[in-house]
């Protein structure tokens, strides 16, 4: 097999991020920590997974590192946009996601980054008030704005690339409309036109991104770059794309034990989830115009793993709910229920309950590693469009939806996407089937 060209990681990797919030600041404490030998990157891919290369003699297993090249947690130059003008070692503090020993020794660090005035409507996301936003005439002029924050970031941190992250709030749900979202040009001209409801901000942040050489991730549930005019705009940049939803909690968790039932042949009569959350992103997602973008996201799981056509026997009549409820005493200690009603032999009904109690921005910090370090790697493999093989990090894969794609939501199928992915841009064959 040919050896696909990975450029290498040489200088340093720009990492900026919409949302200063617990995510965010979790995510940048955590690197300068790690990278000072205070902490661990625990629940990175990138940092600790190792994939088997070759087969018989050849055989042996590597990190990530060990088989393309990338950047190390030194390389990372961090900045943000937010509503609010606190800086990172504020926000971290306000977020209460971590303790203060674990911030205090990089307080320094974290000081230095200010953030830049966000491009915000509050028609997306009504529960928010900041007052350190744009002033935009429209959304060309926001879409502008974002670019011009962009060169100067490279200009003043003398970068060798940069990604884009989204890791702010779920904006109101925008139903993909090809009059709007079905070109490039559609999507330029309802910028020009400011068609509000039709354009998300984190459209144009998705936008100015792919117009300033930086792949873009979607961290959030919002159709952002889950548009064709986005699709045909990825492929004109040559650069790649990636979305939508952080797997952190209770997805994660379906993911992987839906697969369980599936491979057992067990039947399903229904699947109930619930969450209690009290962070910013609870607050915002106890909009109902929020919780709407999430829902879709979160039902979107189950029903690719456990398919009626496939097993009409097993699942052709489950009921499947999600609830996400605000509950400000929790912060960002989300816990999840998941009731599950199956069926066995002769169709005996059985239950299954599982009880998450997680920590939302703990989960989610490595994921945000380890997408930006994969998203600079694919970028520089030269690889563009939808980057499938990031499923595994992402709750709602995106996939295009025109053709009838049916996304891969296993979380397994997902790791062997992944691993393949890997081997083929460091020359090895990929030699695991999805079947």
């Amino acid at each position: 097999m040919a050896k696909e060209i990975v450029k290498p990681a040489t200088g340093k990797l720009g990492i900026m991020v919409v949302g200063l919030g617990a995510v965010s600041t979790t995510f940048m404490t955590g690197v300068m920590m790690a990278r000072k030998g205070l902490a661990k990157p625990v629940g990175s891919m990138t940092q600790y997974d190792k994939i088997r290369v070759g087969k018989g003699e050849n055989k042996k297993y590597l990190h990530y590192k060990d088989i393309v090249s990338m950047p190390s947690l030194d390389d990372l130059v961090f900045a943000a946009w937010d509503v609010f003008p606190a800086n990172a070692y504020e926000s971290a503090i306000n977020a209460e996601v971590l303790k203060e020993k674990d911030i205090e020794p990089v307080k320094d660090e974290l000081l230095k980054i200010k953030p830049l005035k966000a491009a915000f409507d509050k028609n997306y996301a009504k529960r928010l008030d900041g007052d350190n936003v744009k002033q935009c005439k429209d959304r060309w002029d926001m879409t502008e704005q974002i670019r011009e924050d962009i060169r100067n970031f490279k200009k003043e941190t003398g970068v060798d690339r940069v990604v884009v992250l989204w890791a702010a709030s779920t904006e109101i749900y925008v139903e993909p409309d090809m009059k709007y979202h079905g070109t490039i040009a559609a999507l330029e001209q309802a910028m020009k036109d400011n068609v509000v409801d039709k354009v998300a901000p984190s459209m144009c942040y998705a936008y100015a991104a792919l117009m300033e050489d930086c792949p873009f991730i979607m961290g959030a549930p919002n159709t952002t770059v889950d548009i064709p005019a986005m699709w045909e705009l990825s492929e004109k940049t040559q650069l790649p794309i990636a979305g939508k939803d952080f797997k952190t909690g209770q997805t994660l968790v379906k993911s992987g034990f839906a697969p369980i039932i599936g491979t057992r042949m067990l039947g399903l009569n229904g699947w109930f989830s619930t969450n209690i959350l009290g962070n910013r992103d609870g607050l915002v997602l106890d909009e109902p115009a929020n919780f709407r973008t999430k829902e879709v996201s979160k039902l979107s799981t189950l029903e690719s793993i456990l398919v009626a056509d496939n097993q009409p026997d097993l699942y052709s009549n489950y009921y499947h709910k999600v609830r996400i409820n605000y509950y400000p005493p929790r912060n960002d200690n989300k816990e999840g229920w998941d009731n599950i009603d199956i069926f066995g032999w002769m169709g005996y009904p059985m239950q299954i309950k599982i009880n998450f109690l997680c920590r939302d921005s703990i989960l989610a910090a490595p994921l945000c590693l380890d997408l930006c370090l994969l998203m600079d790697l694919a970028h520089r493999a030269g690889r563009y469009g939808t980057q499938r093989f990031l499923s595994f990090f992402l709750k709602s894969p995106m996939h295009d939806y025109t053709r009838d794609e049916v996304p891969v939501n296993h979380l397994f199928q997902q790791y062997v996407m992944l691993k393949n992915a890997i081997r083929e841009m460091g020359g090895y064959e990929a030699d695991e089937e999805i079947d």
